[in-house]
């Protein structure tokens, strides 16, 4: 199948990247209905073309006569607005349609001043767009199409009071569309509650991983994991690695242990200011930096070109970020490798991982990382008031020796 046979105008035929001929399978199935006008649930794997499925019939959609937003993309990252926003401009300039991304690291009076351009579509994180419209610096009173992309994400309630908040300022009358590579049980029931009588689109087993990812995880001991990873990385020539690290404090102090390897390195993580994690990013694109240090923020926001591989030097808490962490690599029907370095201490984390994902995961070992530590076995360990009391033994010491020196 070709573009051409998806009932897509040649205006925006003509504007897509000459070589992709082709659409992907969650296109093939997504962009008929969505052009129809059908509320969309589409689950697919990380890597699988998503973007373009709600972008191209979205685009479709709006109408370059009228300066006003008719399009929303809501995506929870800064990161993902900026990567959506580079996919979509290119085919909505070749509609006459004016885009602006809005989130937050950017000044709001450089965005004020795209928006009084009266754009058809905006690709937004949700604080800054409920920032905006809370300031009446803007309108949804024109929307018409809407797109939670990383849908299970904005779904949790880190951001729910957003979008809640958000769709109170929209027309009841809307096309909404959610998009994800993931979506565990306990909210497909709010997702499907958001939408009338979706067409619903599923491309692959719910939360798989990509078929052309190999997965390799390696049981060492929880102090060994930053000397294993750069023994890693100096006995194979990975061009670029994207390390993945739970905490934003222990990413810089990777990337300074790395960096005192020897090795090219910078961390990127949410507290960074914008500049510095756009500094960060582009110099890992372009090789200038060989390993990137970054939190689960970004786990749905990098997208490199032929990135190899992908490092967790910890597994992730949630089990759906593991398939979006190693979603980095092997995309656009690329190979890649995911190599995991885990400890006793993650038995239950990656337990969860694997009953997500449906795949054996097993442990290998390491060559010269042997494992000294023991399973956690839940034995030995003082009940709270034995804690407690051991404490007030330890306060009636000091307190004589206080008094002692006195």
């Amino acid at each position: 199948m070709t573009f051409d046979q998806l009932a897509l105008v040649p205006a925006l035929l003509a504007a897509l990247p000459a070589n992709l001929q082709h659409p992907t399978r969650v296109q093939q199935l997504a962009i008929p209905a969505a052009l129809a006008g059908r509320d969309l649930l589409a689950l697919a794997r990380t890597g699988s073309g998503k973007t373009l499925a709600f972008g191209l019939p979205l685009l479709q959609r709006l109408d370059p006569a009228l300066a006003e937003v008719q399009g929303l993309v809501l995506v929870p990252t800064r990161e993902l607005a900026v990567q959506v926003s580079e996919a979509l401009q290119g085919p909505a300039a070749g509609l006459g349609l004016r885009l602006v991304t809005l989130c937050g690291g950017v000044e709001q009076a450089q965005q004020q001043a795209e928006l009084a351009l009266g754009p058809q579509l905006l690709v937004a994180t949700p604080g800054r767009l409920r920032d905006l419209l809370g300031q009446q610096l803007l309108t949804l009173a024109g929307l018409h199409t809407l797109v939670l992309d990383e849908a299970d994400r904005l779904l949790e309630m880190g951001f729910w009071p957003d979008i809640q908040w958000l769709m109170k300022a929209m027309p009841d009358a809307r096309q909404q569309m959610l998009f994800s590579a993931t979506l565990p049980a306990e909210l497909e029931a709010l997702a499907t509650g958001l939408l009338k009588e979706p067409a619903r689109v599923e491309t692959d087993p719910r939360n798989s991983v990509a078929d052309d990812i190999e997965e390799r995880l390696y049981l060492v001991n929880k102090s060994s994991k930053v000397p294993a990873l750069i023994s890693l990385l100096k006995a194979h020539e990975w061009p670029q690695v994207l390390v993945f690290i739970s905490a934003r404090d222990d990413a810089d102090g990777v990337a300074r242990k790395l960096a005192k390897a020897g090795i090219a390195v910078a961390a990127l993580h949410g507290e960074k200011e914008q500049a510095v994690r756009e500094q960060a990013l582009g110099d890992f694109k372009a090789g200038k930096v060989r390993v990137l240090v970054a939190t689960d923020l970004m786990a749905r926001g990098i997208h490199v070109e032929a990135l190899p591989l992908v490092i967790n030097l910890d597994l992730p808490a949630s089990a759906p970020v593991y398939v979006h962490r190693i979603g980095r690599t092997a995309r656009a029907g690329r190979s890649g490798l995911a190599i995991s370095l885990t400890c006793h201490g993650e038995a239950d984390t990656l337990a969860a991982i694997r009953t997500l994902t449906g795949r054996e995961l097993p442990l290998a070992d390491l060559t010269g990382f042997p494992v000294t530590d023991k399973p956690a076995s839940g034995e030995g360990k003082r009940a709270p008031r034995d804690k407690q009391a051991n404490r007030r033994t330890q306060a009636k010491r000091s307190v004589k020796q206080f008094k002692g020196k006195a």
